[in-house]
């Protein structure tokens, strides 16, 4: 039988008994020939501690600039991108329900689930509409697919949730005045209406949106509307018409 213990005997030895690489241990000189060499104060460091030191009481002397968060709050500019919310107008979501931002989004935040109206120019609108807060990535891609405009990134960034499910906004929460959105409907029109004249020429009545004009269109949806009646009584007086 084989004494392996005689073989190897540095298995049974104290660790610091164990064999040593050639190189374990051997200084190598990585200094380029034309490398400067420091001298006595560069190698004992102190000098660029006080200079490190200086800078540091020279910034904390200086006015400062940030904001002493959450006593001040920062106001963003109309571009900001902070969570989307739904436009309200006249008591009742702009929301036509077409389903264009649940499928544009990336992360599949928004989920939505429609019902016809009769009461209103449009046909139809939400009947519940949730977006995970926990999802949502502030891309602003819902706002850029909405013919109404009836969805906006609006400029609240602080968002805090003590459950997961608190972070799934339906319309109580979602449904925003627009009273309280003008500053983001205004720097969206300005950035969709500025290419007229410019790039190509077109009407503008082609940018007027169903919902978001809906007082300058009832007076036209009530003229067509009294037409179509006039036509369905006297069909000849109509074609007359």
């Amino acid at each position: 039988m084989t004494n392996r213990a005689a073989e190897t005997p540095y298995l049974c030895a104290h660790p610091s008994t164990y064999p040593r690489s050639p190189m374990a241990g051997t200084p190598v000189n990585n200094a380029k020939p034309n490398e400067r060499k420091l001298n006595f104060w560069e190698r004992i460091y102190l000098p660029e501690i006080f200079r490190g030191l200086k800078y540091s009481a020279e910034k904390m002397a200086a006015p400062t600039y940030t904001f002493e968060y959450p006593d001040e709050q920062w106001y963003p500019p109309d571009s900001y991108r902070g969570r989307p919310v739904l436009v309200q107008e006249e008591g009742r979501p702009r929301c036509v329900s077409c389903g264009l931002c649940a499928r544009s989004c990336p992360p599949l935040a928004i989920s939505m689930q429609a019902h016809e109206v009769y009461d209103d120019i449009k046909e139809r609108e939400p009947e519940w509409f949730e977006i995970n807060m926990l999802r949502c990535i502030f891309c602003g891609y819902c706002e850029e697919v909405c013919p109404e405009e009836a969805i906006v990134m609006s400029k609240e960034y602080d968002l805090t949730f003590q459950h997961r499910d608190e972070a799934i906004f339906g319309l109580d929460r979602l449904l925003v005045p627009k009273e309280f959105l003008k500053d983001r409907l205004g720097y969206l029109e300005r950035q969709k209406n500025r290419q007229f004249g410019q790039h190509w020429d077109f009407k503008r009545e082609n940018n007027i949106h169903t919902v978001r004009n809906r007082r300058e269109n009832r007076l036209a949806f009530a003229i067509a509307e009294a037409h179509a009646d006039a036509r369905e009584e006297d069909p000849a007086e109509g074609a007359v018409a």
